[in-house]
């Protein structure tokens, strides 16, 4: 008998240590060849670790929430040949995961599953688990389709279709004492620490305005009414973008960063512009660069590329950071009112809540309009309260009247 040490690889970045987000194996596991052992995250992105030998797990090198340095022993692995390490030179290259749920178990137990081994627990990505969970699914019923028996994401819905019923509802009515304590790990630590350096270092100044979108919405009609077959259909989003283009152009202080620490604000001609964008792991911010260098579709089509990339977890670092200003939105669910939170180290983000049709007095009567808030906030330290009211109010006038967005100069 042997001993295999599988060592953190050095996923990029030029990070030296990575944090443990999920073990899909515990000590006494038996494990086979390219099977995924554990998933690591190095800024937001996550990538899977695969074993490159058969054998059993005899040590894990942490708990889901660590930060491991890239060399340290990550597990032991018992085989039945020669004594080895996997060097993360040599390790089978890490697979970029799906978003990990935030609240994974510090631990997990054994489960059958018809496609895998007795002793194991069922194969799945975490956004997988995070489906069955929501659909009341036991994983352990559901036959997987995937390499090795991996359960897919088509395979619960199958499931459900087929008429079982999940665990869930057989449950009845009944009390619930249990309390469950979640570490916070992965994605949702490092945006707890990201709000909490924005909201301690940067004073914020929240500006609200009612904006009329009625004219809008009836460009953004007829404009998806008449748009090219390779073009995708536009949100109010896009619109957004270009009027903030054109807004940053006349009050350029808008669009920059503020080293605190060096006491430097950092001025950028470029408008890389953040879209907060909600994903199964939590919140990310994917962004649309030179965002002045394109028109509305481009826009459109760039945003939805990296909303997809965020979602499905393949999202670049580079796509995932360089912003100089950050647009927020909740979409349907966006509310009256928000205070979004600065993107530090930016200076101002942009919070877009739902259109509803309200009474507007035209001067003689109340007709319906489409009206939508715009609630922003700036760092106080850079942007003035009057500064921050001429931008937002530059924004609705070119929202209002959509026309000017278009025109050049």
């Amino acid at each position: 008998m042997g001993e295999f040490i599988i060592k953190m690889p050095d996923v990029g970045e030029g990070v030296a240590e990575a944090e443990l987000v999920e073990w899909h194996v515990k000590t006494g596991d038996p494990v086979r060849e390219d099977m995924v052992i554990a998933a690591v995250m190095t800024d937001k992105a996550t990538v899977e670790i695969p074993s490159p030998v058969n054998g059993t797990v005899t040590w894990l090198g942490g708990e889901v929430g660590d930060r491991i340095a890239v060399k340290a022993p990550l597990v032991r692995i018992e085989t039945a040949g020669e004594t080895g390490v996997a060097e993360p030179e040599t390790i089978p290259q890490p697979r970029p995961a799906e978003p990990v749920k935030a609240d994974a178990p510090k631990s997990v137990s054994k489960a059958s599953s018809p496609a895998s081994p007795p002793a194991e627990k069922p194969l799945a990505a975490p956004s997988v688990r995070l489906f069955a969970r929501e659909s009341g699914v036991d994983l352990r019923q559901v036959q997987g389709t995937g390499p090795a028996g991996r359960i897919l994401r088509e395979d619960i819905e199958q499931f459900l279709n087929q008429g079982a019923v999940p665990a869930s509802a057989r449950a009845g009515l009944a009390k619930k004492t249990a309390t469950e304590e979640i570490k916070l790990t992965g994605l949702r630590r490092r945006i707890a620490e990201k709000m909490v350096l924005s909201t301690s270092r940067i004073p914020h100044i929240t500006y609200v305005e009612e904006v009329d979108m009625t004219a809008l919405e009836e460009l953004r009609a007829t404009m998806n009414a008449d748009r090219k077959s390779e073009h995708p259909k536009l949100t109010v989003l896009p619109f957004l973008i270009r009027a903030l283009v054109r807004a940053i152009a006349a009050q350029p202080d808008v669009n920059a960063t503020f080293d605190d620490d060096a006491g430097i604000i950092t001025r950028h001609g470029a408008v890389h512009i953040g879209i907060a964008t909600q994903t199964p792991a939590g919140l990310t911010v994917p962004v649309v660069r030179h965002a002045e260098a394109r028109g509305i579709f481009d826009c459109a089509v760039e945003m939805n590329r990296l909303a997809e990339a965020a979602r499905s977890g393949t999202a670049t670092r580079d796509e995932l950071s360089g912003s100089t200003i950050t647009i927020s939105s909740l979409g349907a669910l966006g509310g009256i009112v928000s205070t979004p939170v600065i993107n530090h180290p930016e200076v101002a983000i942009i919070g877009v809540n739902k259109i509803a049709t309200r009474p507007v007095w035209d001067g003689a009567q109340f007709v319906p309009r489409k009206m939508m808030n715009l609630s922003s906030s700036f760092d106080h330290r850079i942007i003035d309260g009057w500064d921050a009211a001429t931008f937002v109010q530059r924004i609705r006038t070119l929202l209002e009247t959509p026309a000017l967005i278009f025109i050049e100069g």
